[in-house]
């Protein structure tokens, strides 16, 4: 087989080729649109034939700053020619410098890197429970999570155990005890399940995966002020809805609360590599001692470089203001579509959730259709298309790919 790279200009009988070996050579945890990428740049991605689409999907906000953003390639190039991986048994350059600077973006006291999202949150909950015994009081093994129903947190064992989507969940008992599952949105269902084992509420301050829900207004103060009132600690996890995504820093900022810990990822490795965090007080995350939790390449030294690179993006505010600005733009045109085709529209920034009417293809479907007119973006829910441009996106690119949404979930009318 011969690959359409680094020309691009390929066949539809490469295209077949490459979908082939993933069929045949890959465990089938996904299914992909029938596209092959080899090139990206910015908010564009070419296949193997050489076709252009704007991306609509971003990685699910791993791409934030879009494909191959100057600033990261070449902060991670730079380290290429240096150190990549040390592993925590001795110190390198760049850590400590990463972990200052990440803290201070967030304001928060203490960084403790890691890989992938769903090691942010395993770390937490990690975390959470050894605040309660050792800070709180909580007797041993009788701590407790409170979580909020349609979450997505991640996918290890742990996590799926107090998912509700039976997709995600089914056949990977026997479950991991210790969570309490609450409606999404009902800080009354939270109060009445607080006891004096409860070490934590976690929750995301947006739900992704649910369809990009927001919250009713005034749910995530009510989590916070219940989390005092009772010694408890918030967890927010802002994988998804963090670093600029919804137009501020991070997603729970939108009602002015701070909690006492934050998982990080996605967007935080630049669309280069697996970087994820906890950043909370010192007070929390200080719990932990040398050979109680860790990670080979959690806080490598590449990690750390393109991760300095993100946080100096993030700081100047350009990026936030962009997905203020364009996320303006992006509901303005998606809220014209309801009643044309489109039910309901939901989201914060450069984030929607876009359910599809009645009569109306399914997400799948409607996802493979935007695909033929150059644009790629992912369904969810069934019948919901999650579109999250990437923030480097242009107003004149937006506008062409709303265009072609308005197209495709209009024609069936």
């Amino acid at each position: 087989m011969t690959a359409a790279v680094p020309g691009v200009r390929g066949t539809p009988s490469e295209t077949s080729e490459f979908l082939a070996l993933d069929e045949t050579y890959s465990a089938h945890n996904y299914h992909p649109l029938p596209v092959v990428l080899a090139k990206a740049s910015g908010a564009w991605v070419t296949d193997v034939e050489g076709n252009d689409y704007l991306d609509f999907l971003a990685g699910y906000s791993a791409l934030n700053f879009g494909h191959r953003h100057p600033e990261l390639t070449a902060a991670a190039m730079e380290q290429l020619e240096r150190v990549t991986l040390t592993s925590r048994a001795f110190h390198h350059d760049q850590f400590g410098p990463f972990c200052r600077e990440l803290a201070e973006l967030t304001g928060t006291e203490m960084v403790l890197p890691m890989n992938s999202g769903a090691e942010a949150v395993e770390s937490a909950i990690k975390v959470a429970r050894k605040w309660a015994y050792r800070v709180k009081g909580v007797a041993e093994d009788r701590a407790e999570i409170v979580v909020a129903g349609s979450n997505f947190h991640g996918r290890t064992t742990t996590i799926v155990s107090f998912s509700t989507d039976p997709e995600a969940r089914a056949d990977y008992g026997p479950y991991t005890p210790g969570f309490v599952i609450t409606e999404y949105g009902d800080a009354a269902e939270v109060e009445s399940v607080i006891t004096p084992n409860t070490a934590a509420v976690l929750v995301e301050p947006i739900q992704g995966e649910a369809g990009v829900v927001v919250p009713p207004r005034g749910y995530l103060r009510e989590l916070r002020k219940l989390c005092d009132d009772n010694n408890v600690l918030l967890i927010a996890d802002e994988i998804q809805s963090g670093l600029a995504r919804t137009g501020e820093l991070l997603a729970s900022s939108h009602e002015d609360v701070r909690a006492d810990l934050y998982t990080l990822g996605k967007a935080l490795g630049g669309g280069i590599l697996p970087v994820s965090a906890v950043v909370g007080s010192r007070a929390v995350l200080g719990v932990l001692h040398p050979g109680e939790h860790g990670s080979t390449f959690g806080g490598n030294p590449l990690a750390c470089a393109v991760g300095r690179a993100v946080v100096n993006l993030l700081s100047t505010g350009h990026f936030q203001q962009r997905a203020r600005e364009l996320g303006a733009r992006l509901h303005e045109r998606l809220e014209g579509l309801v009643g044309h085709g489109v039910s309901e529209v939901r989201g914060r920034g450069l984030w929607a959730g876009v359910d599809i009417a009645a009569g109306g293809p399914e997400g799948r479907t409607a996802a493979t259709e935007l695909m033929r007119h150059g644009v790629l973006c992912k369904q969810t829910q069934d019948r919901t298309l999650r579109i999250a441009p990437p923030l480097v996106i242009t107003s004149e690119e937006l506008d062409s790919g709303l265009d072609a949404v308005e197209r495709v979930l209009t024609a069936s009318r």
